[in-house]
């Protein structure tokens, strides 16, 4: 009987314990615009969805586990569609998209929706053509017509007017698409959009479409893998997935008629041009195809979801404490990874964005 009682006692202490702990997880965070600690002690969080960011959130979690070693974040790199569709769902507690959320989505979600941007970049065209060289030039034409079926020989005079001197080979062109829904995707299918008439009466833009032509890869991954080994093919992939896997990648002509590299500047130029035209609650995903002579077209931001009422306070806390460090501190980690960081002006709009999440009533984010 004495050993029962002494079990009794341990198991109310435990739960006392835990109780204290819980407590402490929710505790505040940092109070300046810049957090590099004092903020939630330790929680587990679940996020889902976009391959484009995944390269720069991999790199946030490890620098975060330094700050915050007691919060542990798992993602799923698993596409923008999917990612929606679990944060939908509930079965993560954030979700990540480079297609901002459709109204149609927007009204199947529990509770409202706050979209965070994080950070921007480019989509890059990549290619595995033997004997063409890295910095292969692309006209908005050529591009969309070889996506449309239409140019379907890498030797096509269209492509040697593009790039003279350069002795491509007579073969087929394979284009390589994404076969989730992917906020790779709606970037690039809403530049082809702005670009061209008939991609944009037959095909349109979306997280997924009905490509004409082509093979398709799961994830920037399945993508990358895809363009490394099917001689003659050209696909589409976050900046960081070509260079990662030594892929050469094309330059673009811009609006303003010049064949612009994917570099950090050129995305820099295209983005201002979004930021300007920003809607309050930032859902304009890509930036179409921008004014400037350096701008690199096929940009866009990408985006972490969150609900903005948190039903437990611990996680929401946490996560609010992340996400107020990935817009401050977590910016100085794009460049390396090729993403561009948030434009001053915009960072006091997402500061607010990131105040009015809150648990009943009560917001989480730290003051001012």
């Amino acid at each position: 009987m004495k050993n029962k009682g002494i079990i009794k006692i341990i198991a109310v202490v435990a739960a006392l314990l835990s109780a204290i702990g819980v407590i402490a997880v929710a505790a505040g965070c940092g109070s300046s615009g810049s957090s590099t600690g004092g903020g939630s002690d330790s929680a587990q969080l679940t996020g889902a969805g976009s391959t484009f960011a995944y390269p720069i959130y991999s790199k946030w979690f490890d620098e975060y586990s330094k700050v915050q070693p007691g919060v542990t974040i798992n993602y799923q790199s698993i596409g923008s569609g999917a990612g929606i569709q679990q944060f939908t769902a509930e079965t993560v507690d954030w979700g990540a998209t480079d297609a901002p959320m459709t109204d149609s989505q927007i009204a199947k979600a529990p509770r409202e929706v706050l979209h965070i941007p994080t950070v921007a970049g480019a989509v890059a065209i990549t290619y595995n053509v033997k004997g063409v060289p890295n910095k292969l030039k692309l006209s908005p034409d050529v591009l969309s017509r070889i996506y449309l079926g239409q140019i379907k020989n890498w030797n096509d005079p269209a492509l040697k007017a593009d790039n003279p001197g350069v002795n491509f080979p007579d073969e087929p062109i394979v284009t390589v698409h994404r076969s989730d829904g992917s906020g790779t995707t709606n970037i690039y299918t809403s530049y082809l959009s702005a670009v061209s008439p008939d991609w944009k009466s037959q095909v349109g833009a979306s997280t997924d479409v009905k490509w004409p032509v082509g093979l398709g890869g799961k994830g920037s991954e399945g993508v990358t893998g895809q363009v490394k080994q099917s001689e003659g093919s050209i696909g589409y992939v976050e900046l960081s997935y070509a260079k990662q896997n030594n892929l050469p990648y094309a330059l673009i002509k811009n609006k303003a008629g010049n064949f612009v590299e994917p570099t950090l500047d050129n995305t820099k130029a295209a983005i201002q041009t979004a930021v300007a035209n920003m809607p309050a609650d930032f859902r304009s995903g890509s930036v179409g195809n921008p004014d400037g002579a350096n701008a690199y077209p096929i940009s866009g931001f990408t985006y972490i979801l969150v609900y903005k009422d948190q039903q437990d306070q611990a996680k929401g806390k946490a996560l609010v404490d992340f996400l107020w460090w990935g817009i401050h501190d977590g910016q100085q980690f794009g460049a390396s990874l090729d993403y561009v960081a948030q434009p001053p002006q915009m960072v006091t709009k997402v500061e607010a964005q990131i105040r009015k999440i809150n648990y009943k009533g009560q917001s989480l984010a730290p003051a001012s």
